[in-house]
């Protein structure tokens, strides 16, 4: 079931992108030669009137052949040509298949709050011995209403008034068996990492909420709010941790995850229910519209540093160079693909697997 919902999930990533491409190629009136789920050799074909529809060998990508792609190929001059069309609207062709990718995500979260987003109560279920909250007299069941006069109705709600008071008093009104108590706890503020792996200074005042999980639903508008939200804020966080990987502040092994990590998300969600799946959909779909969108040569974000180049420069590298960088590009993410599959053999104990078989 799990290699099921795997194979759906990279299927529908991979026929969303490149859909980006050939819809954008077709309506700008280039030719599309060929649209194909998987690289390597064809395992089953369909001839439509000028394009060729397969499934290949390796379900880890896709592609779009166009008519004329490159100089390489000896093109005519034919205006159906992708050479042959103006930089805008081979930016547009490129720029297509992660904004596909990237619409989908924002269609998904959407779909996400709609249907019933998944959250914790703002109930309390566990408390840290000799942290602020417990001196202030809060309990184990405790509800927490309201944070400095600020309403909060689930956990985030809770953690995220915490934080932005950045160790000031808090007047928490909580409600303790029907009856409403006014207490005031004052955060111990401590170094912590957070999500990025950052050591930042971070308000606690030793509580977690109990495992109790309620399906919240929204309007139409409020959830395509709320999915924009989302979308933005995972955004900044990739790019941010993109950045941070580059200067060396986050550990690259820590950060990143492949088709086996994948593997096992999908699974894990799989488990959960549609909303889970839903989320990984989501989440993993913006993150290959950002990761194609990076100026690495052999993926789409290469593609439009060389359009970029040739607008600025009025005419296009030299093939020789595009050839060079386009070799650089593709060894570097061979290499980046190497070091991903063992870190997520290492991290979901594969290797210990397989090793413990021949002992």
């Amino acid at each position: 079931m799990g290699l099921l919902i795997f194979l759906v999930v990279l299927g529908l990533l991979i026929l969303i992108h490149e859909y980006g491409h050939f819809y954008f190629a077709r309506a700008l009136g280039v030719k599309v030669e060929r649209f194909s789920i998987g690289f390597g050799p064809v395992v089953t074909r369909i001839q439509g009137k000028e394009t060729e529809y397969c499934i290949s060998a390796i379900p880890l990508g896709g592609y779009v052949k166009l008519a004329g792609e490159t100089l390489q190929e000896g093109t005519t001059g034919e205006p159906w040509e992708f050479v042959t069309r103006p930089i805008w609207q081979r930016f547009l062709i490129i720029f297509a298949g992660p904004l596909a990718n990237y619409l989908l995500a924002f269609v998904v979260f959407w779909a996400i709050f709609m249907i019933g987003n998944p959250m914790l109560t703002n109930q309390v279920g566990q408390l840290l011995q000799g942290y602020p909250a417990q001196e202030a007299g809060v309990q184990v069941g405790d509800r927490v209403l309201s944070v400095n006069g600020k309403k909060v109705q689930y956990w985030e709600d809770v953690s995220g008034e915490i934080r932005r008071n950045q160790g000031q008093p808090l007047q928490l009104e909580i409600v303790r068996q029907g009856t409403a108590i006014q207490l005031t706890v004052t955060p111990r503020v401590e170094e912590r990492k957070n999500l990025l792996g950052q050591q930042v200074k971070t308000p606690l005042i030793g509580i977690s909420p109990k495992e109790e999980i309620i399906t919240v639903r929204y309007s139409l508008w409020k959830a395509m709010t709320l999915a924009a939200e989302r979308l933005f804020l995972f955004t900044q966080l990739t790019f941010k941790s993109i950045w941070l990987m580059i200067t060396g502040a986050l550990p690259f092994k820590e950060s990143v995850t492949g088709p086996i990590g994948i593997f096992y998300l999908a699974s894990g969600a799989a488990k959960l229910g549609l909303v889970y799946v839903l989320q990984i959909i989501a989440t993993i779909s913006a993150s290959l519209a950002i990761f194609n969108v990076l100026p690495i040569p052999v993926l789409d974000g290469g593609h439009l540093f060389f359009l970029a180049i040739e607008a600025i420069k009025r005419k296009p590298l030299s093939v020789r160079v595009q050839e060079v960088m386009t070799r650089f590009g593709l060894a570097f993410l061979l290499l980046i693909m190497v070091f991903v599959f063992y870190n997520d053999f290492v991290r979901f104990g594969i290797i210990e697997k397989i090793t413990s078989i021949f002992k």
